[in-house]
């Protein structure tokens, strides 16, 4: 169960994030209200929200998923990909002080985007990805390691991020897309496969017995609500339009 969730108000420079998506640019006035209704949601899940102030300067840097990685025994801050989101981290870190004693670093030359990163239980899935490299995922292992968790690399092939086409529901169960029906690690799992036209719904998030997902997809929606989940549908639209997702918006610890 998570008790603690941190977020960021989105700045409005948010229009001129890293985008490979060719969606156009997002309406910053519709993303402030959709990432209102985002932390309503999370308001319904029990959990306490701190919710971190605008940062121009960091037009990715509502996306505080991937700036740290936040688990049971300590934070790590991460050295993000992009080079223009390289300073996050340090945006991030005080807040990390706030709720953990021991906050650790990925370090140059790794680089690491938490959105890279699913937790199982104590098992950490780091996908090695143009954002995330050998050496950040290697760095990521040995801290694991160092607080009696483990970690494993996963290489992408077609996603941005791990995270971009799967999502662990709890309870054995793993929502995948793409190539990772078929990959072999993840076979030991109750595998929903999300339909091609659907793939961005992949991308969703498990709180407290509830699921979060983009709306506009039936299908998985449909899928989830079956294994006796509630769910609860956010248009997410503007984030879309910078390769943003749901569990993009949010630190959950």
């Amino acid at each position: 169960m998570f008790k603690h969730i941190i977020a960021r108000t989105p700045c409005r420079a948010l229009v001129d994030g890293l985008s490979e998506a060719n969606l156009g640019k997002p309406d910053y006035a519709k993303a402030l209200e959709q990432h209102n209704t985002y932390i309503r949601a999370l308001q319904t899940c029990g959990v306490d929200i701190t919710i971190l102030p605008p940062a121009e300067d960091f037009p990715d840097s509502v996306f505080v998923e991937d700036p740290a990685l936040c688990t049971p025994h300590c934070a790590i801050v991460t050295r993000p990909g992009a080079d223009s989101r390289r300073h996050e981290a340090e945006l991030i870190a005080p807040v990390l002080h706030r709720f953990y004693k021991n906050v650790e670093r990925i370090v140059e030359p790794g680089t690491l985007d938490a959105g890279d990163v699913m937790m199982v239980g104590s098992h950490y899935y780091i996908g090695k990805s143009a954002r995330t490299n050998e050496e950040g995922a290697q760095q990521l292992i040995a801290i694991l390691e160092k607080y009696g968790m483990t970690g494993s690399i996963v290489t992408l092939e077609e996603v941005l991020h791990l995270k971009t086409g799967l999502a662990y529901l709890e309870n054995n169960n793993l929502l995948a897309a793409g190539e990772f029906v078929t990959k072999p690690e993840f076979q030991k799992y109750n595998i929903i496969e999300v339909p091609v036209e659907e793939s961005y719904a992949a991308n969703c998030i498990w709180v407290n017995g509830k699921v979060i997902m983009p709306s506009g997809y039936p299908n998985t929606r449909d899928k989830i609500a079956a294994l006796g989940y509630e769910v609860i549908e956010l248009d997410t639209s503007e984030y879309r339009k910078v390769d943003g997702g749901v569990s993009c918006m949010s630190l959950r610890f």
